[in-house]
């Protein structure tokens, strides 16, 4: 089983410059390599102009990963691979980032190179929130009025999120469970209604929660 790993939770880009060389670093989250492929891609274009566009992606985590790092014409270990090395160093898994480069007219040498590339990509890694991958369940419960407050209470106990809730005759509630917290939430809800309610499961995924 592959051991928990931290994710982007969203894409985030920093900026700055060295000798008159302008860096801008852009990370997201990548669940897969076609995903990494299309943000490198839209990343690209958006910055077509630019000098160089160095991409490098980390899918997966823990031990099963797939890795991948490109220099784009600067010269061969100062770019790519730098940024892969701050990748595999930050715990975080399921990872695309591009580090956009406008030359400034001075020349930077590779050890000026290997320096500016680690540090684009630390800015973005060291800002970006991290959340978890986790299977939750989506469910749907039915409940009288006058349990509505200590169903949402229970709810929170258990790090349940509320997706809707459509008032009629009863009120329909729509949640989202961890999947580890469930079967709690259910015997909490057995106790608060002597037996009677009982939520049903309509939908199981993967989704990321902030860590």
């Amino acid at each position: 089983m592959t051991k928990p790993y931290a994710v982007p939770l969203t894409e985030i880009r920093r900026e700055h410059v060295v000798v008159n060389s302008r860096f801008i670093a852009t990370l997201a989250p990548a669940f897969s390599i076609d995903e990494a492929r299309t943000f490198i891609g839209r990343i690209k274009k958006e910055f077509s102009n630019a000098t160089h566009n160095v991409p490098v992606y980390v899918i997966g985590g823990g031990n099963t990963v797939t890795e991948y790092f490109s220099d784009d014409g600067e010269p061969a270990g100062t770019a790519g691979k730098p940024a892969l090395a701050v990748l595999r160093g930050s715990g975080l898994g399921d990872v695309a980032l591009v580090i956009t480069r406008y030359f400034g007219g001075t020349l930077l040498g590779t050890g000026g190179l290997v320096k500016a590339y680690t540090e684009s990509a630390q800015l973005v890694v060291n800002t970006v929130g991290r959340g978890q991958r986790v299977s939750v369940h989506v469910v749907m419960l039915a409940i009288p009025y006058n349990l509505l407050e200590r169903a949402r209470l229970l709810s929170t106990r258990h790090r349940g999120e509320i997706l809707g809730e459509d008032f009629a005759a009863d009120i329909t509630m729509t949640l989202q469970f961890p999947v580890s917290e469930f079967d709690g939430f259910q015997l909490g809800l057995r106790e608060l209604s002597a037996g009677k309610l009982q939520a049903e499961v309509i939908e199981t995924k993967e989704t990321v929660v902030p860590v």
